[in-house]
């Protein structure tokens, strides 16, 4: 019995702890385990100012330098706009929440997924579209509208195809000019502190040539919108092209029109083209 005693409580002592092992471990298995990080969960695509691009670096237009080329281009819901380098949305979808239709072509793919998820968030989506492309390449022939914050050097390169656009498309730029074709109207804002010009210009109809008006001889040359030449022997003066629309003056008389291919109507008067100029100034 003496014997006995000690084991028995060497063998209570043992159940206990053994107990207490099974308490502990069951109190460790309850704690919430962290959650672990998980690829799905990363931040957002967000750009970086002045970040490299296929063309030009990116850097943001102001909020204020967009209203003011939308309001040059006097853009409507029967548009359809194109912005070449769409870079983050933001013309695209300030154009589709004024009811046009707008498409923005990007090179960088995460920058059109950026803008895809923020016109999703305008709830513009249905109106607002970007596609992954080379501005250079870009199939233009629907746009009303095109839009652009380039360098010169870039603007000069796609020059010759904006000019073959159908007269009346009208063109914005942030800050950056066409070279010598002059813009038909411009505006800076006073809300923000860079990049804050707009420049805007309407494709003229192609008029350089030589046509018959009545009687005489209408004679034309043409630098972008300026129209020069001589009615007869009459020079005129105040030559002007805003898209198919064409007024000069000669021998006092103001002639207003529309330019539809080769002929001219206004009223009481029209004119054929004859021949066509081989080249003309400004119709590169």
């Amino acid at each position: 019995m003496i014997a006995v005693k000690p084991v028995a409580r060497g063998l209570v002592a043992l159940a206990l702890s053994l107990v207490a092992a099974h308490a502990s471990a069951q109190a460790v298995q309850a704690r919430p385990v962290p959650a672990q990080a998980s690829p799905d969960t990363q931040q957002p695509y967000e750009p970086s100012v002045s970040q490299p691009g296929k063309d030009v670096v990116w850097v943001p237009t102001p909020q204020p330098t967009v209203d003011n080329m939308l309001a040059l281009t006097k853009i409507t819901p029967q548009d359809y706009l194109i912005d070449l380098g769409s870079g983050d949305g933001i013309t695209v979808i300030s154009a589709a929440k004024k009811g046009a239709r707008a498409q923005g072509v990007e090179f960088n793919p995460d920058m059109v997924a950026l803008a895809q998820r923020r016109a999703k968030e305008a709830g513009v989506s249905d109106r607002a579209t970007f596609v992954k492309g080379d501005l250079f390449e870009a199939d233009l022939s629907k746009a009303t509208v095109i839009t652009l914050f380039l360098l010169p050097s870039i603007n000069l390169r796609l020059r010759p195809s904006l000019l073959e656009l159908k007269p009346g498309t009208r063109i914005a730029s942030n800050t950056f000019d066409m070279g010598d074709w002059q813009p038909d109207a411009q505006a800076t804002s006073s809300a923000c502190t860079s990049w804050c010009k707009a420049l805007m210009w309407v494709v003229p109809a192609k008029v350089a040539g030589t046509w018959r008006l009545g009687d005489q001889t209408l004679t034309l040359t043409q630098q972008y919108q300026i129209v020069s030449g001589t009615l007869g022997s009459t020079a005129i003066a105040a030559g002007k092209l805003n898209g198919a629309a064409i007024t000069f003056t000669a021998g006092g008389k103001t002639y207003a029109g529309r330019v539809n291919g080769d002929t001219m109507t206004g009223p009481g008067w029209s004119a054929a083209r004859t021949s066509a100029a081989a080249s003309s100034p400004g119709r590169p």
